[in-house]
């Protein structure tokens, strides 16, 4: 009875480790298969190599990426990793960075 003891808190401490780390990685695994159902053709995604793209096509185990004008290859769904955000969105997030950069003056060289 005394050696179940012992090892009763390392069971559990272990148990409760495995749930919430399962849970983590079901919760990883839904995001991914929400972004490839959510795929549309004219999304710009990057892939699991680092390669970006526009999608020109889609079938249930691919996708047709335009990597450069008139360049089209082939990828399974598996490999998008995400999707690249709007050109607006970052040429308004580089905007701001411009403005604060701006609001807090360049530096003066001595001479």
């Amino acid at each position: 009875m005394g050696e179940m003891t012992l090892f009763l808190p390392l069971i559990i401490i272990l148990g409760a480790f495995m749930f919430f780390a399962s849970r983590k990685q079901k919760k990883a695994m839904q995001a991914t298969i929400d972004l490839h159902e959510s795929l549309a053709i004219g999304d710009r995604v990057h892939t699991t190599s680092g390669l970006e793209g526009t999608i020109t096509g889609i079938t249930d185990d691919s996708v047709n990426l335009e990597i450069a004008p008139g360049v089209v290859t082939t990828w399974m769904k598996l490999a998008v990793r995400d999707r690249v955000e709007p050109a607006e969105d970052a040429a308004e997030a580089t905007d701001e960075l411009t403005a604060a950069s701006t609001e807090e003056g360049t530096p003066k060289t001595e001479g």
